[in-house]
């Protein structure tokens, strides 16, 4: 019987594209202002590149594009401006009700990746705290306890008290989302959100999910279904 699902957020809960947006919005009110150039010339610049699939060096390639320098000091301004800014996110409806919905009958508990501040401010953003028992941040165990590390799913069963088999681990990324909590015995499930950003493949067998849904509102009726098995 299930009595925990753990979630992962980004690209999960919604639309990561969104949170890129909204950085990139922020990003390009200091070029423009430091830079004293006019109009959103910036932000299309920053969005076409990404967008293109130039998801490593977008800083640079604008910079480039735009005629102007970014030096490495001025590329390190401008990630802490993006991963500091507060973002213009909001939690899908889907996923507002199929949280309201689970809270009633399991614990759940969130488990991100990512770098602080941005991770939590996210959070706030998105109002996730009141449908999770426990939010663990892996950036506040050690960079090499990202996933796919072991350690935030060890420390989530220890929080709740159950077992591997006990629980559901629904997240998005097939190169870090799975693997662990497979190896553990959970349960695992994929989102496959149209918007998504991540398209890699899983690195192995053991770190393919168990089952696919392409929307989130597919969870209750599915989780219903393994708990009949």
């Amino acid at each position: 019987m299930i009595k925990c699902i753990v979630f992962d957020m980004d690209d999960t809960l919604y639309d990561e594209i969104d949170y890129y947006r909204s950085g990139f919005t922020a990003v390009s009110r200091v070029v423009k202002s430091d830079f004293g150039l006019a109009g959103e010339a910036v932000f299309k610049t920053l969005w076409e590149i990404f967008n293109s699939g130039n998801h490593k060096t977008t800083f640079d390639a604008a910079a480039e594009k735009l005629g102007i320098v970014f030096d490495a000091a001025y590329i390190e301004k401008l990630v802490n401006v993006f991963r500091a800014h507060e973002p213009d996110i909001s939690l899908p409806s889907e996923s507002r009700m199929v949280l309201e919905n689970l809270k009633s009958h399991y614990k759940l508990g969130l488990i991100t990746d990512g770098y602080l501040p941005a991770q939590e401010l996210k959070v706030k953003a998105l109002g996730l705290e009141k449908y999770f028992d426990y939010i663990l941040y892996t950036e506040k165990l050690g960079r090499e306890h990202w996933k796919p590390s072991p350690k935030a799913f060890e420390k989530l069963l220890a929080q709740f008290t159950v077992s591997a088999d006990q629980c559901v681990c629904v997240g998005d990324n097939l190169e870090k989302d799975f693997l662990s909590p497979n190896q553990m015995g959970f349960k695992t499930i994929r989102v496959v959100r149209k918007r998504r950003i991540h398209f890699g493949k899983a690195p192995s067998q053991q770190a393919q999910p168990h089952y696919e849904i392409d929307s989130i509102a597919k969870l209750p009726d599915l989780l219903g279904k393994i708990n009949a098995v």
